[in-house]
């Protein structure tokens, strides 16, 4: 069964800089047999050309209610979500395989979210970040880890743009082109000092989908970061047809202005890991996750939820999913949404 992008055509961005044309191998004859490193999903020999050129590129992009809707997530390979702080969520979007006509609002960088980025040895667009010192300290650690920094305010315009449609800090713009044409001037290539960036990457497993008569009948899932800030609360409706997830904040459904269509998963992953204040002085407080070591995870695919583990060694190490027994979980060819809420917070579905 090949696997083909949500997107059915092109689509036209206006700009600053004049209006920008993306296309997705959606739109390309031929065979889609080349799997993308990070989500598994099949396109063409010419798409996989094109992602070879390039290294994965990760986009600090916010969830809070006055930044709805936000643009170009459903573009994305792989999205981790968490809370930035107060409850608030936000997303780290990976992109290699797909490309976004736009990405808003992009806002600024949390110390978990770089051990996340790590396992790419991606590029890491964000708009400034957590400064305070201490654990919690982002800017720090992405200068002390050596990542290939994208920051707003290293790069200015036309890689970054502030918008008219909401007010700041809601309002800044890019497009995957402009930070992979912006990276390439920098030097942050595919290959640096000759080493690609996927010497050491390890890609998860991937399966096609299950027949529809393989298919459960997943009752909504809903996901709660904080139990006191029901705004961020997502609930995934089952597709069985489609056999994706259709994300959702109560009864409103998440819409990509720049597709028009509904954010969707092919795999929903939960994360239970331990949240704490980093205690940093910060006035609403920097959170910390545990994001390394073991725990329970949730993993939601085909109609089914799979009981199991995540593991990650270290800052640099690929996260892997397990069922109890430890064996390793086959992903569904497509877009993989992993969420991380604390250990004492309770899933339903």
């Amino acid at each position: 069964m090949l696997f083909n992008t949500f997107l059915k055509k092109p689509i036209s961005i206006n700009t600053p800089f004049g209006n920008l044309t993306d296309t997705t191998s959606a739109n390309e004859d031929g065979v889609k047999d080349k799997p993308c490193p990070l989500n598994g999903a099949l396109y063409t020999k010419n798409r996989e050309e094109q992602w070879n050129k390039r290294r994965p590129l990760g986009v600090m992009v916010e969830n809070h209610t006055d930044a709805r809707p936000v643009a170009g997530l459903s573009r994305a390979d792989v999205i981790y979500e968490a809370v930035a702080e107060g409850g608030i969520t936000r997303f780290l979007v990976l992109y290699l395989c797909q490309e976004a006509g736009d990405i808003a609002p992009v806002r600024s960088a949390r110390t978990y979210f770089i051990d996340w980025l790590s396992e790419y040895n991606a590029l890491y667009a964000h708009v400034g970040g957590a400064n305070t010192p201490g654990p919690a300290d982002a800017l720090g650690q992405i200068r002390d880890y050596e990542i290939l920094d994208m920051d707003q305010f290293g790069f200015g315009f036309p890689t970054y743009w502030r918008g008219t449609d909401k007010l700041a800090p809601h309002n800044v713009h890019s497009t995957t082109k402009k930070l992979w044409e912006a990276a390439e001037e920098r030097g942050y290539k595919a290959e640096i000092d000759g080493i690609r960036w996927d010497k050491t990457f390890t890609s998860w497993n991937f399966k096609d989908d299950v027949s529809l008569e393989g298919r459960g009948g997943q009752k909504p899932i809903i996901v709660p970061f904080w139990d006191q800030a029901s705004d961020y609360t997502v609930t995934w409706k089952y597709d069985k047809n489609t056999n994706t997830y259709l994300r959702y904040h109560g009864d409103q459904p998440q819409i990509d202005p720049l597709t028009k269509e509904q954010l969707s998963a092919k795999n929903v992953v939960v994360q239970l890991q331990q949240e704490k204040q980093a205690n940093d002085g910060y006035p609403d407080g920097h959170l910390l996750y545990g994001t390394k070591g073991s725990g329970d995870a949730l993993i939601f695919q085909d109609g089914k939820a799979i009981k199991g583990k995540w593991n990650k060694k270290d800052r640099t190490s690929r996260t892997k999913f397990t069922d109890l027994k430890g064996k390793e979980i086959q992903l569904n060819r497509g877009l993989v949404w992993i969420e991380t809420i604390p250990l004492e917070n309770k899933v339903e579905y």
